[in-house]
């Protein structure tokens, strides 16, 4: 069987996120809005609004801004209310 039929890892993150930033767009993830001061960085912001540095890739994907902690300032920041939305869009890819 070829391997072409088989995702990666990162086309799975890819179409997570893509997913996650679609229903957020779209209005299916009910979210809150930050805007970025100078310093924050998203494993920060995401251990204050989900008590685990690790989710800093959901606020990522949900603002469509791609994988890096530090951003600048001004930053408009999407940010998911609740991680059992984003956990069923990943049981779904």
């Amino acid at each position: 069987m070829p391997l072409e039929r088989y995702p990666t890892f990162a086309n799975r993150a890819s179409n997570i996120n893509s997913k996650i930033y679609k229903a957020v767009q779209n209005g299916e993830i009910p979210y809150k809005t930050y805007v970025t001061t100078s310093g924050d960085r998203l494993d920060h912001i995401a251990y204050k609004e989900y008590n685990d540095s690790h989710n800093w890739w959901i606020i990522a994907a949900a603002s469509g801004i791609g994988w890096w902690m530090q951003i600048t300032e001004g930053t408009v920041l999407n940010i998911p209310l609740d991680t059992n939305d984003i956990d069923r869009i990943r049981e779904s890819v």
